[in-house]
């Protein structure tokens, strides 16, 4: 999470003259090119756009200059040189959750760092900052071992983990951030170092679960868990039997054990002949199931859910774990899309049929609604536990869209592309207002689109983290970063009164030595 103290103006209010080769010292721009291995790109080169492209097309990233780094050095290079030029700093790996673009800033683009290591003696794995779940998968699949990953392979690890990270053994082993070993970070005053539990419990707390505007990670090492194949796959109701499947669900969720994961999604797809014929225009249910035991039990428990009835589609199986990405199917082709949550201390079935009724069919946008099944490892942390929001948390909602036409626009757009986005996220807030009861605040890791932008953008910072931890993690943001060189993040609001807190424990926390290098 990144929580901004008070700073210089946003990189959005640069003038376009910013983003002018002038706009540099000469001499700085050319230093900087001769230090990193890495491309170093300002608009007009070829390759700028493709840089600084991601998963998510609306609202990417317009910088004055991309570094592609290719190690920490030239992120510590590229790091040095935007605070000599008083530019703001985003990162980019594969750009899945970008949601606070910057407009004259410098990007770091970390895809060329994908370097991995499993140690299956010790039931670790080592990744740089570009490295994607579906390499570590597959990299521990032949010694019985998985990353706590998410649903789809082509996430970035560390943005993930960064924000906690729920995935698909969630409710057996807890949060990715809950198993990470140490950080290797850069800061805003472009020193490397590497952060422990043992060597500074508080800034690794704060990294793992609130981590976004602390630094650059560069590098991460995590734990394994000695997982080799699972019981999963999905059962797909039709829109006649979605109130039933709904009901049946969050009953269902109340009686599972531990070992098994789950979330309900719905989704209308659309009348589209390249989709297969089971699917096109069709109102659906799916129920995705991961179940760490064994097959025979799996069908035991999954029984009440077949009871609903008829299936559109059924596939639960033994799997290999390497097959788990087939679980939740998430598109593997970048598009545009904004998406709201809400983290939840329970839930009744009139509600989530009124989130149905307001996304389903009839709702003036395309909407994807999922209902992650939370608790279980992930309320208690461990002794390692990071600074991961709402953990007593027992279920997230998520509301998503695709953009089309003005909204799905690359850069801020005009009124037309406002008053798109505007309609979207109005529909979001009234689903998310059918939970209101049971809400206790928001998921960093699934919001999605451009919420650093938003007029209430302070009050989704602060719904993160309870109030107190808010304030602490503001806390540390201000004494890591004074200047908020790294602000983009959904996260980013400024939040001048807890930022202005003077940092809990300061004085008392232990020395945070150089890295030692891997």
């Amino acid at each position: 999470m990144e929580i901004n103290a008070p700073a210089r103006p946003s990189a959005a209010t640069l003038e376009p003259a910013a983003v002018d080769r002038a706009a540099f010292e000469p001499a700085a721009l050319a230093a900087l090119v001769a230090q990193v291995r890495g491309p170093v790109l300002v608009p007009g080169d070829d390759g700028y756009d493709a840089e600084r492209s991601g998963f998510q097309l609306a609202r990417q990233h317009r910088p004055a200059v991309i570094v592609g780094a290719r190690c920490a050095e030239d992120v510590v290079a590229a790091v040095r040189f935007a605070r000599s030029q008083g530019l703001p700093v985003a990162v980019q790996a594969t750009g899945h959750g970008l949601s606070a673009a910057t407009d004259g800033g410098l990007l770091i683009s970390t895809r060329r760092m994908a370097g991995l290591r499993v140690d299956a003696a010790a039931g670790t794995a080592r990744v740089e900052a570009g490295a994607v779940w579906g390499q570590v998968v597959e990299a521990a699949a032949p010694y019985g071992l998985a990353p706590l990953n998410g649903s789809s392979p082509g996430v970035g690890v560390i943005s993930y983990t960064l924000g906690g990270g729920v995935g698909v053994l969630a409710r057996t082993y807890g949060f990715a951030a809950d198993r990470v070993r140490s950080v290797d970070l850069v800061t805003a005053d472009a020193r490397e170092l590497r952060v422990t539990a043992e060597r500074d419990p508080e800034l690794f707390r704060a990294l793992l679960g609130g981590g976004h505007g602390l630094g650059v990670v560069t590098a991460m090492e995590f734990g394994l868990v000695p997982v080799a194949r699972l019981y999963g796959g999905q059962l797909v109701f039709g829109g006649e039997q979605i109130d039933e499947a709904l009901a049946a669900y969050l009953h269902w969720t109340g009686t599972v054990p531990d070992e098994l994961t789950s979330s309900l999604a719905l989704i209308v797809y659309p009348d589209l002949p390249q989709l297969p014929a089971a699917l096109r225009g069709r109102y659906l249910a799916q129920i995705r199931i991961a179940y760490t035991g064994s097959a025979e039990e799996g069908e035991r428990l999954v029984a009440p859910l077949r009871a609903v009835g008829p299936r559109v589609s059924d596939d639960l199986r033994e799997m290999p774990y390497a097959e788990s990405h087939t679980i939740h199917r998430d598109p593997a082709d970048p598009h545009a899309y904004d998406g709201d949550n809400a983290l939840l201390s329970g839930l009744d079935a009139a509600a989530l049929r009124r989130v149905a009724a307001l996304t389903g069919p009839a709702a003036p946008v395309m909407c994807v609604v999922q209902l992650n099944h939370l608790g279980g490892a992930m309320a208690t942390g461990g002794v390692s536990a990071g600074s991961v929001g709402h953990r007593d948390a027992r279920y997230a909602l998520r509301v998503l869209s695709p953009l089309t036409g003005a909204a799905a626009g690359d850069g801020p757009g005009g009124a037309e592309a406002a008053a798109a986005l505007a309609d979207v996220r109005a529909l979001h807030a009234e689903a998310l207002a059918a939970v209101a009861p049971w809400r206790l605040g928001r998921s960093v890791n699934f919001l999605l689109g451009g919420h650093g932008d938003r007029p209430d953008a302070d009050e989704v910072a602060r719904s993160v983290h309870a109030p107190e931890e808010h304030r602490q993690l503001a806390a540390l943001k201000a004494q890591h970063d004074p200047e908020n060189v790294f602000r983009f993040h959904p996260a980013a609001a400024t939040d001048r009164a807890a930022a202005a807190l003077p940092a809990p424990g300061r004085g008392n926390s232990p020395d945070i030595r150089p890295a030692d290098r891997p």
